[in-house]
């Protein structure tokens, strides 16, 4: 396998396991991101619902990936993910914790700088 496809699959991995733990454990996860709302039941369904699309988003990205199937359309919806958390964080800014807008933009957005670097680098 390829480099960058072995670059592919830590990343997925991870963002495998983040899901998980965002399913979890929604609360602790989002403490920083949401505030005190994300101990209510009503975010919580929100949290679990991105912790699940991340999971199922990846793996069959992991899946993808380790029987040797195109890796761009994984990536590009990866990215497209992280930019529509980045879009709702911005929108609610006003309402969540201070610094968490620019905490979202540097995960979220390092998140898809990753996999846009990725995909650049896949010679499919």
């Amino acid at each position: 396998m390829p480099g960058i496809r072995q670059a592919a699959v830590v990343v997925f991995g991870l963002r495998i396991a983040n899901g998980a733990a965002l399913v979890a454990a929604p609360a602790r996860l989002t403490q920083r991101w949401l505030g005190p709302a994300g101990e209510h039941g009503p975010t919580q369904v929100g949290v679990r619902g991105l912790g699940a699309r991340e999971v199922l988003l990846h793996a069959g990205a992991l899946a993808a990936a380790l029987r040797g199937a195109p890796l761009r359309p994984w990536l590009a919806a990866s990215v497209i993910g992280d930019v529509a958390d980045i879009a709702s964080t911005a929108a609610a800014r006003a309402d969540l914790p201070e610094g968490s807008a620019a905490a979202t933009l540097a995960v979220a957005g390092g998140s898809a700088l990753i996999s846009a670097a990725l995909a650049g680098g896949l010679g499919e």
